[in-house]
């Protein structure tokens, strides 16, 4: 029964299919209709645009210096800590002075008995002392003077045969007692100068030492590391602090060897740091030399930071403008269409909309730069969104699109120089083949 009902289904089935067979017009004539596309025109140009070179490197302090003791002692202040913003000169740590102050008191008395064993005052500078006025030596003057008068007398009194040979011979005997007496309180007296410029010399020592016991800041800058608290003992040449100074910081980075016959000094560089607007700097320093490994030239740029908003070790990406008179073929990023990794715009040629793959470069805020696929002097859709496959209809607002201006086609700071940039997402295209409408004459749907 059942094979029965279904063989008379098939029957029916195979009776309306030949029906339809016969009545339709499988050979019927179709109908294309192409469609028109609308919009504004952009003649492609040759634009200003500025060759870059992508590097990536790091913010490093400018300055960074570890504080060390210079004097033994028990730290009594310490007014810092990590992070704070420090002064020059402002005093940091402080180490017990008492010990300090005794020996500064002790070299200022040995300076004072030294200055008064030559009869100097307080007050009185050393350097105008004359050793021939000091009395050791007037008195050990004034007695070979002594001497050399007896034997000026005694040499008359012998020629006069008053006295004999042997009184001569005693003056001047004595007139040579009396000179070396002389010379030796001479060179006395002036042992005593410079033993006053000795102590001089201790005292500062030990004025020195007790100013030491107050470590100050050389530079301006924040600390970043802090190893001593109050009552810690440090010895001479003990870390205590970590000082960097942050209010220029340096860039550092390395370009290719194939750059490096174009880079020098004063050339821009257009840093790219995480979560702030780019910064334009320039480049101050450059290594001398190529690292064997790497096949890379090192070099520095001065980035200004006195608001302290950047922190040394950051990691940022940077453009460094290597011709800012190269050009190139650009348009309008609104003229170009993203999908599935491709990207096309709508060229216009001899009145038809034609589909043209391009390949880019590295963006430029509204301006994209092409390496293949158009040429100087080609006419595309300024607003890809609306192009697709037919036949350009001419309104009023088809006028060519302006060229941008230099500021407006390629800002040094952005101008691409490398590979072009991943494909992002976007507005799907139109179906790029022809629309038409197509009629089939005489088909109808049969009913048995």
């Amino acid at each position: 029964m059942n094979s029965f009902f279904t063989s008379l289904v098939a029957f029916a089935i195979a009776i309306l299919l030949s029906g339809c067979t016969e009545t339709a017009a499988p050979n019927a004539p179709v109908a294309k209709i192409e469609a028109e596309i609308e919009g504004k025109l952009f003649t492609v140009t040759l634009q200003n645009w500025p060759r870059v070179a992508k590097v990536q490197g790091g913010l490093f302090a400018n300055e960074i210096t570890t504080i060390a003791a210079k004097v033994p002692g028990r730290v009594v202040e310490v007014n810092c800590d990590l992070g704070d913003l420090v002064q020059a000169d402002q005093v940091l740590v402080k180490i017990d002075q008492r010990e300090y102050e005794l020996l500064a008191a002790q070299a200022e008395a040995q300076l004072t008995q030294a200055r008064s064993a030559i009869g100097l005052k307080a007050g009185d500078p050393v350097e105008k002392l004359n050793p021939m006025n000091a009395p050791p030596v007037r008195e050990a003057r004034a007695v070979l003077d002594e001497a050399k008068q007896s034997v000026e007398r005694l040499k008359k009194l012998f020629s006069q045969g008053a006295v004999v040979a042997t009184d001569l011979e005693s003056a001047t005997a004595l007139e040579s007692v009396a000179d070396a007496r002389f010379n030796s309180s001479l060179n006395s007296v002036r042992e005593k100068i410079a033993l006053v410029g000795v102590q001089t010399a201790l005292r500062a020592l030990a004025e020195q030492r007790l100013s030491d016991t107050s470590i100050t800041a050389p530079f301006k800058g924040r600390i970043q590391n802090r190893t001593v608290a109050i009552g810690s003992y440090v010895n001479v040449g003990q870390p205590i602090l970590e000082l960097v100074r942050t209010d220029v910081l340096r860039y550092r980075a390395s370009i290719p060897e194939r750059f490096a016959p174009k880079i020098k000094l004063g050339q821009k560089v257009k840093l790219l740091l995480h979560g702030e607007p780019p910064r334009e700097v320039n480049i101050t320093r450059i290594s001398p030399a190529l690292d064997s490994v790497s096949r890379s030239l090192m070099f520095e740029a001065a980035v200004p930071n006195e608001d302290g908003m950047l922190r040394s070790g950051s990691f940022s990406q940077a453009d460094v403008v290597l011709d800012e008179q190269s050009q190139a073929v650009a348009i309008p990023l609104s003229a170009m269409v993203r999908f599935a990794g491709v990207q096309k715009v709508w060229k216009v040629v001899d009145g038809k909309v034609k589909e043209a793959v391009v390949e880019v470069g590295e963006e430029n805020k509204n301006f994209v730069e092409i390496r293949n696929g158009l040429r100087e002097g080609d006419t595309i859709l300024l607003d890809g969104r609306s192009g697709g496959v037919g036949k350009y209809k001419h309104t009023d607002e088809s006028l060519a699109a302006p060229a941008p201006t230099k500021a407006e086609a390629a800002p040094v700071s952005t101008a691409p120089v490398s590979t072009a940039p991943a494909p992002v997402s976007g507005t799907a295209p139109k179906d790029s083949t022809s629309r038409s409408t197509t009629r089939n004459i005489g088909a109808q749907a049969c009913i048995g």
